[in-house]
């Protein structure tokens, strides 16, 4: 392998240790409730998004907050250490559409109304704050 493809994979390899990831999918709940709160948090500090979303009243911030803490854990594994105080944040949060589940409702003379069961996919990622000053630059 020559010396350039070495220094970019090694590179590559530097940046994928920094970053981790934690998807969610199949929610039962509508993506547009959910994009709701992940608005909330996206582009935040990790500690400060668990606090926004524990004192959130929306039930999807119940099921973001378990999300986010099992990607702070992916990192910790990841990085075969603690993650300190400050040292992470939701770099990137999405919400997609999963498969609908289409129903009917009884109506009345013979009719049926649609019911549209909704859900969605969250992939939520995090990274070091050192990399996100190092991206702005």
């Amino acid at each position: 392998m020559g010396v350039r493809k070495r220094n970019s994979a090694d590179l590559r390899k530097a940046e994928q240790k920094t970053v981790a990831f934690a998807k969610l999918t199949n929610i039962p709940t509508s993506p547009r409730k959910m994009r709701l709160v992940a608005d909330m948090v996206r582009g935040v500090e990790v500690n400060r998004a668990l606090g926004i979303l524990k004192f959130s009243n929306k039930e999807a911030a119940a099921r973001l907050e378990k999300l986010l803490r099992s990607a702070i854990a992916n990192w910790e594994a990841k990085n075969e250490r603690k993650a300190d105080a400050g040292e992470l944040y939701v770099s990137t949060i999405f919400v997609n559409c999963a498969p609908m589940l289409k129903r009917l409702r009884t109506a009345p003379q013979g009719r049926g109304y649609r019911i549209r069961k909704r859900a969605n996919h969250v992939t939520l990622i995090v990274d070091t704050i050192d990399n996100k000053n190092a991206k702005k630059a």
